[in-house]
């Protein structure tokens, strides 16, 4: 499981360098794809492989399945980190995410997200007062 805040920077070479405790988990591999409110996802191939397993799952039929399916498959870059723990971020990502320099990485549980600083700190601020306000039953079951 990936959890924690962390700032690396972007280098030159477009280029992050995962945070240490996040290293097992992906070493094996990753794939890094657009995310939802303009970060990026990084799964571990194995999380990766189900999901898309679930996404194929759909029916054909399903337009959002489809549309979603499309981006999320369209722009992967699959790639195994390096001895330092880097991996590159394609520039049509980085172009997609807004990131520059200052980054904000994240655990999200069963993956990782990549965010531009400022846009990490908008996001933040802007979701803090209605996770303050989440009831009973507005999340899954058992929380």
């Amino acid at each position: 499981m990936f959890l924690g805040t962390h700032t690396p920077r972007l280098d030159d070479k477009g280029r992050v360098i995962l945070p240490a405790k996040f290293r097992d988990g992906l070493a094996e591999g990753v794939v890094i794809t657009k995310g939802q409110e303009r970060c990026l996802y990084v799964f571990p191939e194995a999380e990766f492989a189900r999901i898309a397993e679930s996404l194929q799952q759909a029916p054909m039929s399903s337009k959002t399945a489809r549309a979603y399916s499309r981006v999320f498959f369209a722009s992967a870059h699959d790639e195994v980190p390096d001895k330092q723990g880097r991996v590159t971020i394609p520039p049509r990502l980085r172009d997609y995410a807004g990131l520059d320099r200052d980054l904000v990485v994240i655990g999200a549980s069963t993956r990782v997200e990549i965010w531009n600083a400022p846009t990490w700190d908008e996001y933040l601020e802007a979701s803090e007062e209605a996770f303050a306000d989440i009831e009973e039953g507005d999340l899954p079951e058992g929380l």
